[in-house]
């Protein structure tokens, strides 16, 4: 039954590819938000972790985005794989538009050999869209000379203020190990593969994310590889991760890539995000990493036409906290990939 939904799995993460269409949040610590990544990534530490993310883009013009999130996860080996439960919130302009989402995702663990373990999983969310018709202001209220001086004639009163629907993801993450002690990792997700109706008003259709990333951990020296139980890694080892991040909503595309340099337990790392048209940013990270918990920092220098000094960047906070668990053994190590 686990190879059949495996195999479900794939084709699932590939049917939709072409039908890709708008924007969710993005974060910039992407594998400090593992399950908003990658449902795949439930259970990936084995022993439970809570994580905690927030992040202000644009300050500098006002409340734009501010996200949320919070998710809990681990490994369970009466069921093969991993679970996790996550809840998200993203408030955009002054509160006038929320967006609520909880969700549960189970991942299943395939261990290939001993070089190579492949996790497929599933998400189940519960999504909601809440909009303050009040604080919207419209076309038909501009006089050419005061501004926003007259009423608005939209029927506002009877516009529904929620919008409630399922919403689906679906993805696969492997991880392997090559002979020169070089760990690789690179996966795949669909979001919002059933595109539901999102509108107020008519029908709006939410856009399906699709994002596939590919890094590597590559050690600098004779002391260790980046982390293969769940004990931190060696505060001899030096470990340099170069990654790539594509990620399609809609007509906006986004590829983001850079690196990791992690030394016992400070982390830094320098990424770039950019679009199709132009560049977009510049994130620069500094992370602190110890057994049982984790912290990180990030910001985006903004460079393009939008101006640094005008939205002031973004700034993006991650904690994280490993709980105990008992080792199960080398059949059971921890995935290596970029903890920020």
């Amino acid at each position: 039954m686990f190879k059949k939904l495996f195999i479900l799995v794939f084709i699932t993460s590939f049917a939709f590819v072409n039908d890709a269409k708008a924007q969710d949040p993005a974060f910039s610590q992407f594998f400090a938000n593992p399950l908003y990544l990658n449902p795949a990534l439930a259970g990936s530490d084995i022993c439970p972790r809570i994580s905690l993310n927030h992040r202000n883009q644009w300050p500098g013009i006002g409340k734009t985005y501010v996200t949320y999130s919070a998710s809990y996860d681990q490994y369970v080996d009466k069921l093969g794989g991993g679970i996790g439960f996550a809840i998200a919130k993203d408030v955009a302009g002054a509160g006038d538009l929320n967006t609520t989402h909880i969700s549960a995702s189970y991942s299943y663990r395939l261990r290939v050999n001993k070089k190579l373990t492949i996790n497929a999983g599933f998400e189940g969310a519960y999504r909601q869209l809440g909009v303050d018709w009040s604080g919207l202001t419209f076309g038909d209220q501009i006089d050419p000379i005061q501004g926003f001086i007259y009423p608005t004639n939209e029927d506002i009163v009877n516009y529904d203020a929620s919008n409630n629907f399922a919403d689906f993801a679906a993805g696969f993450m492997a991880f392997g190990k090559a002979n020169n002690n070089v760990d690789y990792y690179f996966g795949f997700a669909s979001h919002h593969i059933t595109r539901p109706d999102q509108g107020f008003i008519t029908e709006s259709r939410l856009p399906m994310k699709i994002t596939a990333n590919v890094g590597a951990a590559i050690p600098l020296n004779q002391f260790g590889t980046y982390r293969t139980t769940s004990k931190s890694r060696s505060k001899k080892a030096a470990v340099l991760s170069p990654n790539i991040l594509f990620q399609k909503q809609q007509d906006f595309t986004q590829i983001n890539y850079g690196v990791y340099v992690a030394k016992g337990p400070i982390v830094g790392g320098l990424w770039l995000r950019q679009s199709t048209q132009n560049v977009d940013s510049f994130i620069i990270l500094l992370g602190l990493e110890q057994d049982t918990w984790k912290v990180g920092y990030s910001y985006d220098v903004t460079v393009s036409d939008l101006n640094n000094s005008n939205t002031q960047g973004a700034h993006e906070f991650s904690f994280a906290y490993r709980l105990p668990c008992r080792s199960r053994g080398q059949s059971f190590e921890t995935i290596n990939c970029p903890n920020f």
